[in-house]
């Protein structure tokens, strides 16, 4: 999937990563059509949740899954999405960690 390359740790360089990647390949979905897909992954973890942690065991007929997989799943359509809106998630997260930090000091 990476051509040989290593993904990057840091959140920038990961979005160039991924926005090379896709751009190799096609193109970016719509941002409904990715929103939909990222729906879709998050229903996915939550189900590989439910069979690790929950009360549901996982039946014959359940495919064994990971929940690794599936947060790589969501991490690369929460990328996507990001990159098609021209939103630089380091500094998206920057300003979400400010929100909760005020909200702990009330």
């Amino acid at each position: 999937m990476t051509d040989g390359r290593k993904v990057p740790a840091d959140l920038p360089a990961m979005q160039a990563f991924i926005d090379a990647w896709i751009k190799r390949r096609g193109d970016y979905w719509s941002p409904l059509s990715q929103y939909a897909r990222l729906a879709e992954e998050v229903g996915e973890l939550g189900r590989e949740l439910n069979f690790q942690f929950g009360d549901k065991p996982r039946a014959s007929k359940d495919a064994t899954g990971s929940t690794a997989d599936e947060l790589g799943d969501v991490l690369f359509i929460v990328i996507l999405l990001a990159n098609y809106l021209g939103i630089d998630l380091a500094s998206a997260l920057t300003e979400t960690l400010k929100k909760y930090e005020g909200r702990s000091q009330t």
